[in-house]
Formats: C-alpha cells, sequence, structure tokens
C-alpha cells in the first residue's frame, strides 16, 4: 500500500485504493467519509445545545439525519451499475506502524444497506417520541448512525472493528435508558452478548494481519490487499474464519446464540427497535459476505454445513417460536429469526441467485419489519398493552390503521407484488442448486409465516371491539406520512425490482468469482456452460 499523508478526518483528497477493486474517484466530494462524520459531528452538536431551547435540538437532529439521508441518495444516484468493484474510494494513512488506514469504498452489497440507513434514521427522529431526555436520545441515535454506516463502508479490518463497537454503546443507552420494564436486563444482556463476539473478532483481525504479513512483506489492515493477495494455510483460515463467525453468528443472530434478541426487541423504545431490526441486524449478515466469504473463501465453502444446518434450525425454530406468542412485540421480533435464517441460508448456498438474494432480502427485512415495529408501537401508545388477548376488533374502528397493517404484515410474509417476496423467491431459488435438502426444510418456514403472522392480524383486527379497544384512534396524518414512505418502498421493490438487482448483481458475481478462485468451490454450471454468476452478469449487460 502507498504510503499517505494526512489525517482521516481531513476531507480533501479521494485516492485509489491498491488492489483488484475497481474504484470511482471521479468525484470532487468525498461523499463517503462525509456519510460517517456528518451524524457523527451531528451528535456532538446535539450534546452541546442548550436543554432551555428543546426545538433546536430535534430540528438540529432532524437536519443532520435528512442531510446523511441526501448523501446516500446522491450516492446511489451516481453508483455505476455496471462497475462490480468498490466505488468513491476514500484511502488515508492514519497509524503508519500498525498499516492501518481510513479506507472506505461501498459496492453493490454495501450500497442500499448504506441508503437504508440513511432512510431510517430521519423517520425515527420524525415519526417517534421518546416522551423524556430528548436531546440525549438524539445525541445516542446519531452517534449509532455514524457506526452503523461507517460499519458498512469500512475496507480495512480494524477501522471495521471500531464501528462494530461503537454501535453497542448508543444501542445500550437507547434500550436502557428508553425502554419498557425489564430494559436494564434487556440492554446488559444485548452488551454482554455482543460484546462476547466482538472479542473472537478482535483476535481474529489481529492474527489475520500478523500472518499476511508473510506474504504481503508489510503489516497491514487493508481488505482487499490482504483478501486478493494473501494465502492462509487450511487450519489457519478456518480458525480465522471462525473467529469472526462468532462475531457475525451473534450480531445476525443465529441460533443457538439468538436468545438475548427478543428480549431486547421486547424492551428496546420503538425508535431503538426498528433501527435494531432495520440496520443493526444486517451488520451480522453483511459480514459474513465482506469478511466471511471474502477474506476466507475456503474456510467458508468448510464451514457451510454447519451454518446451513444452524440457519435452518433458526428459520423453523422462529417460525414456531413466534407462532406461540402472547406479546405482539415479542412475535415480530421472533419472526426475525426466522427471516434473518433465510439471509444466512442464501448467503452460505454460494450462488449468484441466492446470494443476491440475501442481499435484497437484507434491505426488505429492514423495510418490512422496521415498519411492523413501528406499528406495534403505535398501537402500543394508544392501548398501553401489547398483549394479544387483550386487543381485537381494531379493523371496524380504525380501518386504515388496519389496512396499512395488513400491507406491512404480508410484505413479511413475502406475497407476490410486495418486497418481501423477491428475496426469498431469489435466496429459495438459488439454493435449491447447492443446498437442496437444506433449502426443502427451510422453505416450510414460509407457510409458517403465513400461519403466525395472519394469525396474530385475526386476532388483533378482527371481531367485535370491546370497550377498552373501541376507543382505538385512527391514524394521524404525521403516523400516515410516515408509513407511506415504508409502503411506498414495500410496492416498487415488490414491483420493480431491477434497479436494486442491476447494482447488486455485478459485485456478487465477483464475489461468486473471487470464491471459485481461491477455493475448490465450484458454481451450478447452467445450460450453455456458463456459471449463475456468468449469466447472470451477461443478462445484465456486463
Amino acid at each position: 500500500m502507498v504510503p499517505l499523508e494526512g489525517s482521516p478526518l481531513m476531507l480533501s483528497t479521494l485516492v485509489q485504493s491498491a488492489g483488484a477493486a475497481t474504484e470511482k474517484t471521479a468525484v470532487a466530494f468525498p461523499i463517503l467519509s462525509a456519510l460517517i462524520l456528518v451524524p457523527l459531528l451531528g451528535a456532538v452538536l446535539v450534546t452541546l445545545l442548550s436543554n432551555r431551547r428543546p426545538e433546536y435540538v430535534k430540528f438540529t437532529a432532524l437536519i443532520v439525519s435528512a442531510g446523511t439521508g441526501a448523501m446516500s441518495l446522491w450516492m446511489l444516484a451516481k453508483f455505476d451499475s455496471h462497475e462490480a468493484g468498490f466505488q468513491f474510494v476514500s484511502q488515508h494513512e492514519w497509524i503508519r506502524a500498525w498499516g492501518i488506514s481510513w479506507h472506505l469504498g461501498v459496492d453493490g452489497i454495501s450500497l442500499f444497506l448504506v441508503v437504508l440507513t440513511g432512510i431510517l434514521f430521519p423517520l425515527v427522529i420524525v415519526g417517534v417520541d421518546p416522551h423524556h431526555d430528548e436531546k440525549r436520545y438524539l445525541g445516542w441515535l446519531l452517534l449509532l448512525e455514524a457506526g452503523v454506516i461507517g460499519s458498512f463502508l469500512s475496507l480495512d479490518l480494524f477501522l471495521f472493528f471500531i464501528f462494530f463497537e461503537i454501535v453497542l454503546v448508543p444501542m445500550y443507552f437507547l434500550i436502557g435508558g428508553w425502554g419498557y420494564d425489564k430494559r436494564i436486563y434487556a440492554a446488559t444482556k444485548f452488551f454482554l452478548y455482543t460484546m462476547f463476539g466482538s472479542a473472537f473478532m478482535l483476535v481474529g483481525i489481529i492474527a489475520t494481519a500478523v500472518l499476511a504479513q508473510r506474504d504481503l512483506g508489510y503489516i497491514t489492515f487493508d481488505l482487499v490487499k490482504i483478501a486478493e493477495e494473501a494465502t492462509f494455510g487450511t487450519n489457519t483460515a478456518r480458525w480465522l474464519f471462525l473467529s469472526f463467525a462468532i462475531a457475525f453468528a451473534v450480531k445476525v443472530p443465529i441460533f443457538p446464540l439468538h436468545t438475548w434478541l427478543p428480549d431486547a426487541h421486547t424492551q428496546a423504545p420503538t425508535g431503538g427497535s426498528i433501527i435494531l431490526a432495520g440496520v443493526l441486524l444486517k451488520m451480522g449478515t453483511y459480514g459474513f459476505l465482506r469478511f466471511g466469504l471474502y477474506l476466507f473463501p475456503a474456510a467458508a465453502v468448510w464451514a457451510k454445513p454447519v451454518i446451513l444446518t444452524l440457519a435452518t434450525i433458526g428459520i423453523i425454530y422462529g417460525a414456531i417460536a413466534a407462532t406461540m406468542q402472547t406479546d405482539l412485540k415479542r412475535l415480530v421480533a421472533y419472526s426475525s429469526v426466522a427471516h434473518l435464517g433465510f439471509i444466512v441460508l442464501g448467503t452460505f448456498a454460494i450462488t449468484s441467485q441466492s446470494l443476491t438474494g440475501s442481499v435484497m432480502q437484507m434491505i426488505n427485512h429492514g423495510v418490512s419489519t422496521g415498519a411492523l415495529f413501528l406499528l406495534v408501537g403505535m398501537i402500543y401508545e394508544r392501548r398501553h398493552t401489547r398483549v394479544i388477548a387483550e386487543l381485537k376488533g381494531i379493523q371496524s374502528v380504525a380501518p386504515i390503521f388496519a389496512a396499512a397493517f395488513m400491507v406491512v404484515m404480508l410484505s413479511s410474509v413475502g406475497v407476490p407484488g410486495l418486497n418481501g417476496f423477491v428475496g426469498e423467491f431469489l435466496i429459495l431459488i438459488g439454493s435449491f442448486e447447492t443446498a437442496r435438502w437444506w433449502t426443502i426444510i427451510a422453505a416450510t418456514g414460509v407457510i409458517l409465516a403465513a400461519l403466525y403472522l395472519l394469525w396474530a392480524y385475526q386476532r388483533v383486527f378482527h371481531g367485535e371491539p370491546d370497550e377498552a379497544n373501541s376507543t382505538f384512534k385512527e391514524l394521524t396524518l404525521r403516523e400516515g406520512s410516515l408509513l407511506m414512505v415504508f409502503i411506498g418502498l414495500i410496492v416498487f421493490t415488490g414491483l420493480f425490482p431491477k434497479p436494486m438487482l442491476n447494482r447488486i448483481e455485478p459485485s456478487v458475481d465477483k464475489l461468486v468469482k473471487h470464491v471459485e478462485l481461491h477455493s475448490d468451490y465450484k458454481a451450478p454450471v447452467h445450460k450453455g456452460g456458463h456459471s449463475p454468476a456468468t449469466d447472470t452478469a451477461h443478462e445484465g449487460g456486463e
């Protein structure tokens, strides 16, 4: 790596990254650094504002988060869908002696995760009231946004670890400070579980950099350099992969490391649940793609049967557990365990279709489940309960609310025409080629999802309302406007997935080829002698 002078906080220089990644540097503005630094500085600014003018606090937080979202949409508009490598790359030397750099880049795999993050945070700030201590709440939210975006953009292992850990602190305080009755227990459990996994990853990151030095001739934490040029012994690579996999398995979470998630979701404030489901959990599934398959392809192929088995168990277990829940929010939390199992299944099936479906489903799950948590939060605000047995007949007194809930619920079920169908279909059809029996078993999870969600809807919204539910309020203008954003995304990406597919597929195809090149794995061959990756790239005009 060519030494570069300057601080990571300097926003004036863009350089091309070393390695095989294709990069887009023809922009004058360092958009990726700004996406991280704007919410980070916004968090500091919000903290410094006076408590005597709370309207300024919320306005500042909204401007900062909306500006970050606007920059993410600008990045999406300028993204070259024909490029498979990293674009808008920014790299600055940070700690020369250790080979650590401020190295950021975005490709089709991380693009929409960054955009989703940029969209969700201003929606949460506008649509969800914390009820007390708004300044600290908004400060933690903005710090959380900076950490999440930094995790999705980091191409330096050490930098990724810093952002991966940063998100734990604000999320801990959001749950513990603004959650429900058992919030301290849930926040502590969340923190301990994720710190446990992160400890393994830190050891793995240091070991990876040190061992890669033998091939590279110098110490570096550069992801692209290590993935493309370093080689590891078979057993070494497996141990290193395992150290990363434990951290990501906890973050997803994969069965049986999932037990922190229902508690965290149930006790978190509505805004925290939306962000947790929308983007925080995706740091685990994204990590498997970016730092599992890419860094240790042969070890990932070796671990494939075990991870596919755990993912399939999680799908069935999550669906059955959701069916048995009496708390509506806890039901949605267990549904996340099942849906995330599908994403992991598609990731380790390692075909172009399954990986593309996994990336799409990360986004789709974030939108649909985030909207479900928002709706459950609205129900709690009106009824001060989430117990399903105490809710009934809401449809007759709030039909618009019921209709919005129905659309979001059907998207989570995976009904054709809505966003959930596209990702699940690609995962199942792609996984069937290389993980047939796991896929057949996992497909029953789709049926179970329809069972527990439709049954929950029937109990909450159908029937005659009792006295407590007869005064259930209809959606307000603010709530309806907020839900229209979610429903618009659900319908648009369900009917027109091609814009997303065109940007995701090239990077996915490149990853499949990388796995083939650095392992014994061979992608399934279609008619004409091409692998799915080659076929998909050709159809996309590559």
